[in-house]
């Protein structure tokens, strides 16, 4: 049944709204408002084309639908022809329309994506050149952004350290933050499936030790979130969709890594953090959004369902408490009811814990994309 439901959601709802934004000019656009209005002028997000390209390569991996080859070389030929800075090396953070450099700072989470989405799009495709470019951004961030063992992230386009805006959150400056980390191990992952290159495979070791020494806490099972330069802890956040996600990300990581001193070590690490979170964050039906000290925020936010889901279902098959999948089961649900717009198949970014959409919000924008729901639809299908 998990099956049917995602293979509808991901063929029916999903590809098809994102096919219409498909521009001309280059990329897609990077703009719909709640009216479902779209603005064609709108700036186009990096993050967002990246994980365009993730999405229909992976897609076609997964359904073997020849038509979603023509999004998939559409979105490497914008990334590849207005993303990456041929002077200064890496990726931007922001486009115009027309895709001229707008914002052109450079960091180290908008990197990962880069090599994310280029390395399934080498294998969806067999592109030589991209995994060529996945492989100059690799060495881009270990010669810009690795110090002392750990991972820098915010700089300007000529690789000097910024303020890390993007990314600090809650009123907290973080120099470091554990999304970043969480989505290093995730684009190192599938470039290591793809070239197999020691070095790559180091980085990731490295990186998963930082998540044992640093990130994950032991006392609580659960992940830190934010850290200055050193790594110590700023703030009291808990935030329960990254440890979700991260719990089955990690494992995948340990799989591709295949070296059983990592993958029996972090089988209990994301066990634990996937009991916990069951244990504190799953409520009617669906999983609330984060703990800021004492303050916990009940909204039940997009991409936190579709981790949920993929999550649930891999504590699920890594442990076999059937708990997991009925958890799993059930927050499907609730999306299909709750977080499903009816009027174009895309999701809702925010539901309310009564269940109704809220905000003033964008259907599409520079963080609303097809990664995370889509991606659970492609696990599903892969893991059932």
């Amino acid at each position: 049944m998990m099956k049917e439901k995602c293979k509808n959601m991901l063929t029916r709802q999903i590809i098809p709204f994102w096919n219409s934004l498909l521009d001309e000019r280059g990329g897609f656009y990077g703009r719909m408002d709640q009216q479902l209005e779209l603005f064609k002028d709108a700036e186009k997000g990096v993050i967002l084309n990246s994980r365009i390209l993730w999405f229909y390569s992976a897609s076609y991996i997964t359904t073997k639908d020849e038509s979603l080859k023509v999004y998939a070389n559409h979105a490497f030929d914008f990334l590849k022809n207005c993303c990456i800075d041929s002077e200064y090396g890496g990726v931007y953070w922001m486009m115009d329309c027309n895709g001229n450099p707008l914002d052109t700072m450079k960091h180290t989470y908008n990197q990962a994506f880069a090599i994310y989405a280029l390395s399934v799009y080498y294998q969806a495709l067999e592109s030589d050149e991209a995994i060529s470019i996945a492989m100059q951004l690799y060495d881009t961030i270990e010669e810009k952004t690795f110090k002392n063992g750990l991972y820098e992230e915010a700089f300007t386009r000529e690789w000097k350290r910024a303020d890390n805006d993007a990314l600090s959150e809650n009123g907290i400056d973080a120099k470091k933050t554990m999304n970043s980390i969480l989505h290093l191990i995730e684009a190192y992952t599938e470039l290591l499936r793809s070239t197999g290159d020691l070095r790559v495979r180091k980085s990731l070791k490295n990186l998963l030790d930082i998540v044992e020494k640093y990130v994950f806490d032991e006392k609580s099972n659960a992940l830190r979130v934010f850290f200055d330069d050193d790594m110590n802890v700023l703030g009291n956040i808990h935030s329960y969709g990254h440890d979700i996600e991260a719990s089955w990300l990690i494992d995948r990581a340990c799989e591709v890594l295949c070296e059983d001193e990592y993958t029996e070590k972090f089988k209990k690490i994301d066990l634990a953090i996937a009991n916990n979170i069951l244990d504190v964050a799953f409520e009617n039906g669906a999983l609330n959004n984060e703990r800021d000290g004492a303050e916990i925020s009940k909204k039940r936010v997009w991409w936190v369902q579709a981790e949920t889901v993929v999550g649930f279902l891999n504590a699920y098959q890594s442990g076999g408490d059937e708990k997991f999948l009925n958890a799993a089961q059930a927050t499907l649900e609730y999306i299909e009811k709750y977080v499903v717009d009816q009027r174009c198949g895309e999701w809702f970014p925010d539901v309310s814990f009564e269940d109704v959409p809220f905000g003033d919000f964008d259907m599409v924008g520079p963080w609303k994309c097809p990664y995370h729901n889509g991606r659970m639809c492609i696990e599903v299908l892969k893991r059932l």
